[in-house]
């Protein structure tokens, strides 16, 4: 049973005794006037009746002594009724006045518990737009983590076709040069790169930029393997010893020597029309590269050299580095 039926059936039962309680009072105290009002007519009717015998005159101070005491009776149960009422009333007005606080505490524990539950029903929202925002920048994270791996994926086969690529190249490299090389010929592959080094005692007389007889043929052997890799940039670099250019003439200094040397190998590769001539590049190092200590003639003479760096073309990874 509900808080509400309970003080609805409560206020209806004292609303009832109040009601029959009150009609009781009403009756009595009817009934006590009426046996007022006869007890004073008795009254006057033995004081003003003439010839009275004696036994009337008892017979009427028994009714009258009668009359009294159903007229103290009733004022006792009209006091009792009274009482009574005053009881009940006093009791329903507790009950009201009970009701009234406790319906207050009820009115004002719910308006506290819908507060919580509503800042509880904010939050929850918010957390639940949290974990869709959360949940959307997974999602383009996720795509942009896929975007990434296919590029990386992309790149890895592009350096692997270029690493296989240049492993060829320099297989036919030497095997192009294989007559060449222990005299001052070296092919090695490094860093993604192929190295093809020349000591200048396979080039050049000393002190001479014009490639000699034997040189050019190891140059026009090159040549020929690169025409056939049309994607491969080829940088002719030239570098010297320390031991600084004495004779007076045309060349100023080391650093004008290996210009010079780098250039005269680039002439001989640009007679061949296969090989793109975007794809040369002459560099003079001068001395300011060594390879070995100077110190030693043996290290002068390792020094002292044409070095040809073939690098593939990387648009491609440029490409994907870009976007």
């Amino acid at each position: 049973m509900t808080f509400k039926n309970l003080l609805f059936i409560v206020v209806t039962s004292v609303l009832l005794a109040s009601c029959v309680t009150a009609k009781i009072h009403e009756e009595l105290q009817d009934k006590f006037e009426t046996l007022k009002t006869e007890n004073a007519s008795l009254m006057s009717q033995l004081d003003t009746a003439p010839g009275a015998s004696s036994m009337g005159l008892e017979q009427a101070r028994a009714a009258l002594e009668k009359c009294k005491s159903e007229k103290t009776q009733l004022a006792m149960d009209l006091a009792g009724a009274k009482s009574k009422y005053d009881r009940i009333k006093q009791d329903y007005d507790a009950l009201e006045a009970n009701s009234s606080e406790n319906l207050t505490e009820n009115l004002e524990r719910n308006r506290t518990l819908l507060a919580k539950l509503e800042e509880k029903e904010r939050l929850l929202n918010k957390k639940e737009a949290d974990l869709l925002t959360q949940e959307k920048t997974l999602q383009k994270a996720q795509a942009n983590l896929n975007t990434s791996a296919a590029r990386v994926l992309e790149l890895e086969g592009i350096i692997a076709a270029k690493e296989a690529q240049m492993k060829k190249l320099k297989d036919a490299i030497s095997a192009a040069l294989t007559n060449f090389e222990g005299n001052g010929l070296t092919v090695e592959q490094r860093d993604g790169k192929v190295y093809v080094s020349m000591e200048n005692k396979l080039l050049f007389e000393s002190g001479s930029w014009d490639v000699n007889t034997r040189g050019r043929e190891a140059v026009v052997a090159l040549g020929n393997v690169l025409g056939d890799n049309k994607e491969i940039a080829v940088l002719i670099e030239g570098h010297t010893d320390n031991v600084p250019y004495g004779e007076k003439g045309l060349i100023k200094n080391n650093w004008d020597l290996s210009t010079k040397r780098a250039t005269a190998i680039v002439t001989i590769l640009t007679e061949n029309n296969n090989i793109p001539k975007e794809n040369l590049t002459a560099a003079g190092r001068g001395e300011y590269a060594p390879i070995a200590s100077n110190a030693t003639s043996e290290g002068k003479a390792k020094n002292r050299r044409i070095e040809v760096v073939l690098t593939p073309k990387l648009d491609e990874i440029s490409r994907l580095l870009n976007e």
